[in-house]
């Protein structure tokens, strides 16, 4: 779960308000990104960073096969290994 242990401090003592909430201000770094919340038996919480992804698109994400296929297609790409195949488009209609 933790990716990189370095931390740094950002806010020091900082109160929750009656409804515990806390204000990250400065924390949040990319805005539009949502938290998964871990609290250890110490109390201590982590928030990693994530992206909702769409319910129709979440398919691939479930599909190990699928998504490494998607993976190799965009390295292979990015490598210059590509083949043109001509036009997809007759085939458009046909999902």
């Amino acid at each position: 779960m933790i990716k990189d242990s370095h931390f740094r401090l950002v806010t020091e003592i900082q109160k929750p308000d009656a409804k515990k909430r806390l204000s990250l201000g400065q924390a949040i770094g990319q805005p539009g990104v949502a938290y998964n919340i871990y609290c250890n038996r110490l109390g201590q919480i982590v928030l990693d960073p994530v992206k909702a992804v769409p319910v129709h698109e979440t398919w691939l994400f479930e599909n190990k096969e699928a998504l490494a296929s998607v993976k190799r297609g965009l390295a292979d790409s990015a490598a210059g290994r590509i083949k043109h195949l001509g036009s997809f488009a007759a085939h458009a209609d046909e999902v």
